[in-house]
């Protein structure tokens, strides 16, 4: 279900019944957010009731700063697989536009009615929602008390000391910081269409997956990582293990634009225009410019036998 899945008006909600929410935009589902959806999975268990999350898309601040994007650490369709393994019944993608930002809390939680029945709500301390970030953590135990559902409180998740956010894990990708965002909990992601580039790899003896994205990913520093494949058709099981490019082609461009390249260790077939999902799973260098092709392919063949190395095949 989560791979059909797009955001809807509040108008458009299907029947939900009584259930035990949490809301928010809940990009890449990180260690803070996990907290979240497991006490709403088990707060909803507890009282009989379906665990739900409510997921804003596009994220808020777009809305908020019209002409704005905001980069992703996975896709909508990606959150929503992951949200559903941990366990919460129905993930319900909110399309948050004008008519959304204008509603306070109270009138937000109105709208949910008749197709859910607000029974109970999991927030983070230091959450808010709703026109001027009325609906504090507060406020909702207020609301709980007046109208009679539960309120449970979830404790921001710290790392290092400080509370976990997509935005540190933003940061960190953009550092190349591979390590820092898995101890967040979150694996570096992307994921495209394939599509046919220059051929130039292939012409060297490292094919590659040249990926067209269809959203705003997070993009990594420029770099050769290591890591592996979590979809890619009937023909590449999950898992399968790639070096991952991230940059310009110095060696034969100059000033191009960025790509994102995906070499399947000892895998040869025809991927062009399948879905590509990879994460990576550690650094292993910069991007690099070299005097010649010979040069390049013999770089090469060494990250193809350091990411062997580090993805645990030799």
């Amino acid at each position: 279900m989560s791979d059909e899945i797009h955001a809807i008006s509040l108008a458009d909600l299907p029947p939900i019944g009584r259930a035990v929410v949490t809301l928010g935009v809940f990009d890449g589902v990180h260690l803070g957010h996990r907290a979240l959806l497991e006490t709403t999975r088990d707060a909803a268990a507890e009282v009989g009731m379906t665990s739900a999350a409510l997921v804003f898309d596009p994220p808020p601040d777009e809305v908020l700063r019209p002409g704005s994007r905001v980069a992703r650490l996975a896709p909508l369709r990606v959150n929503a697989r992951r949200i559903e393994s941990l366990g919460v019944e129905r993930v319900i993608a909110i399309r948050f536009d004008e008519g959304v930002r204008a509603l306070t809390a109270e009138e937000f939680l109105d709208s949910l009615s008749p197709a859910l029945v607000l029974g109970g709500m999991a927030i983070s301390p230091r959450s808010a929602f709703g026109r001027g970030r009325g609906g504090t953590a507060e406020r909702v135990q207020q609301l709980g008390a007046e109208r009679g559902f539960l309120v449970r409180l979830v404790a921001p998740v710290e790392v290092a000391g400080e509370p976990v956010s997509s935005t540190r894990i933003r940061a960190a990708i953009a550092d190349g910081d591979v390590e820092a965002a898995r101890a967040f909990g979150v694996v570096p992601y992307l994921e495209g269409i394939v599509v046919i580039g220059d051929r130039r790899g292939r012409e060297l003896g490292f094919p590659t997956a040249n990926l067209r994205f269809d959203y705003l990913p997070a993009m990594p520093s420029l770099g050769i990582y290591a890591g592996r494949v979590t979809e890619a058709g009937s023909q590449v099981a999950a898992g399968h293990p790639a070096l991952i490019s991230i940059g310009t082609r110095p060696t034969f461009h100059d000033g191009a634009e960025v790509l994102a390249e995906v070499h399947l260790l000892d895998f040869d077939g025809d991927l062009y225009g399948l879905r590509l999902g990879v994460e990576l799973h550690a650094r292993l260098r910069d991007e690099q410019r070299f005097a010649d092709a010979d040069a390049l392919v013999a770089q090469m063949r060494r990250d193809a036998e350091q990411g062997r190395a580090v993805l645990g095949m030799s």
